[in-house]
């Protein structure tokens, strides 16, 4: 089986996960892992955004676990949101001054940018879920969105793609191929299927396989994304976590 040598999206307590950095640290370590990045939700989440004044003492906490571990690296991040119809997220440069990685999904439940992204964002997918008519329209739109997003950002990882909102990642894949943003296997609410990932690949699409833990004990839990990978036909060289066999 495929080696993975980092987890780069996991959670905890500054979020909704339910550890904290230093426990997920320890899971990782003990599986066997090299890398780790702690991407909480970003800051314009209702519910579980980060709040700004913490991201401060994030920061300080993970110095301070890096000086601890000279086989071992922690690196903050967000797991950024879309938040208007013309892809902006909700990382300003006041934040980035922390951040070491930036992931970028869609999510629901996410305070946008004025009306009309209400009404492009939510209100098409909520009419497009009714309305077979609108469909692919708003699977197009959500894409165009998205590709806009990490054509204006620097975006390291495009989060579980398609499994908010529906989305025409091969399309997509081709754009993230060009500006380099690897696509996100996830081992917990991954939609992607083989014949996705093999027409990915051949528009030149790097891939992740990370956890999305928002439990210690699941950092590191990778094997259902492997297996896929792996059917795909994936290699170690189109995984930016995977190591040499």
């Amino acid at each position: 089986m495929m080696k993975l040598f980092a987890d780069y999206h996991t959670h905890t307590i500054y979020s909704h996960g339910t550890g904290t950095i230093m426990d997920n640290v320890m899971v990782a370590r003990q599986k066997g892992l090299k890398e780790i990045a702690i991407t909480d939700h970003g800051l314009r989440h209702f519910t579980y955004g980060v709040k700004r004044e913490k991201l401060k003492r994030m920061r300080e906490e993970i110095d301070e676990i890096n000086e601890m571990f000279d086989d071992f690296k922690v690196l903050l991040g967000l797991e950024c949101n879309i938040i208007s119809k013309d892809g902006e997220i909700d990382m300003d440069d006041e934040t980035m001054k922390y951040m070491d990685i930036v992931l970028l999904g869609y999510h629901m439940m996410v305070r946008l940018k004025g009306i009309s992204s209400y009404i492009h964002i939510y209100g098409r997918n909520y009419l497009s879920g009714i309305s077979k008519y609108m469909a692919e329209e708003t699977r197009q739109h959500n894409t165009d969105i998205m590709i806009n997003a990490i054509r204006k950002h620097k975006i390291d990882i495009i989060t579980h793609p398609g499994a908010r909102m529906s989305m025409d990642t091969v399309r997509l894949a081709e754009v993230a191929a060009k500006v380099g943003t690897a696509l996100e296997i996830n081992a917990k609410s991954n939609i992607m299927t083989v014949d996705y990932l093999k027409a990915a690949a051949k528009h030149g699409a790097k891939f992740v396989i990370n956890s999305d833990a928002h439990k210690p004990e699941d950092v590191g839990n990778f094997e259902n994304a492997i297996e896929l990978a792996e059917s795909a036909g994936l290699t170690y060289e189109q995984i930016i976590n995977a190591v040499k066999p």
